[in-house]
């Protein structure tokens, strides 16, 4: 080889090198962008409404996580309430006496759960509609669980309501704290028309009230829901509202297509 093919090859071999490191370099990049897509820094991936969960607030020991897996969003969250209840402990700095005279404390306490709730990115109408179950059937914004119109034994909330707290909340035997009705912390802090999170099937819980006025359940149709624009749908989107009267929070199933719950 003479020096001219040298110096040929020599570029040749410096080009391909260049090309390499460059490609590997956006490889990495492209890898842990993947990754974390996959984790709880991927919330570039999560739906914009989704971005209304209480993720920052650790008030009272709450922890809400929230990521993209696929065609699902996950919600991972202790379900301990980020506002104080006669529930905790004594020695708790988060509890806090009901003073309503009418209030009746069931024997449990709140205790930490491990809830992951897979609910659909992109809701979609079920042909089949099913029955929601006992057990959370979604999640609030703060990360506690919507339970919805029965007590245990598919049972009336008759004899319950009055061991819901200040905040309309209340714990079962294992310590999972959750809400059956209206979670009046929420709708004080965030408004009674305010997004207050998602059933299993991914379409959105909203508050009592909308465009000021106060929503009957003769309003909603038979799952509890109705289609509307909303701040965060402005194109409109099938929702859940709570209102006052039975059955609160959902009526006869899931509109959708539910996603699962772990716990």
């Amino acid at each position: 080889m003479n020096d001219r093919q040298r110096l040929i090859a020599a570029n040749v071999a410096f080009l391909a090198l260049v090309a390499c490191n460059g490609g590997g370099g956006s490889g990495s990049s492209g890898g842990d962008s993947s990754g974390s897509s996959g984790g709880s820094s991927g919330s570039s991936d999560v739906p914009a409404a989704f971005s209304k969960f209480k993720t920052a607030d650790k008030t009272c020991g709450s922890s809400v996580k929230v990521y993209r897996d696929g065609d699902y969003v996950v919600v991972e969250a202790n379900g301990i309430p980020n506002h104080g209840s006669p529930y905790f402990a004594n020695s708790n700095s988060c509890h806090e006496a009901d003073t309503n005279a009418s209030f009746s404390q069931n024997p449990n306490q709140i205790a930490s759960q491990s809830l992951v709730f897979r609910i659909p990115a992109t809701p979609t109408v079920a042909s089949s509609k099913s029955a929601t179950p006992l057990g959370p059937i979604g999640v609030s914004l703060n990360g506690v669980p919507f339970f919805n119109q029965y007590a245990a034994g598919y049972q009336p909330l008759t004899s319950e309501v009055v061991s819901f707290d200040q905040y309309g909340g209340h714990p079962q035997q294992q310590g999972s704290y959750h809400y059956h009705v209206e979670p009046t912390y929420l709708t004080t802090s965030e408004g009674k028309s305010a997004l207050l999170g998602f059933l299993l099937d991914g379409y959105p819980v909203y508050g009592p009230q909308e465009n000021g006025k106060t929503i009957a359940d003769s309003d909603l149709d038979a799952y509890h829901g109705h289609f509307a624009v909303t701040e965060e749908y402005p194109s409109g989107i099938y929702h859940y509202h709570i209102t006052s009267e039975d059955p609160y929070i959902n009526g006869n199933g899931f509109y959708g297509v539910p996603g699962t719950v772990s716990q």
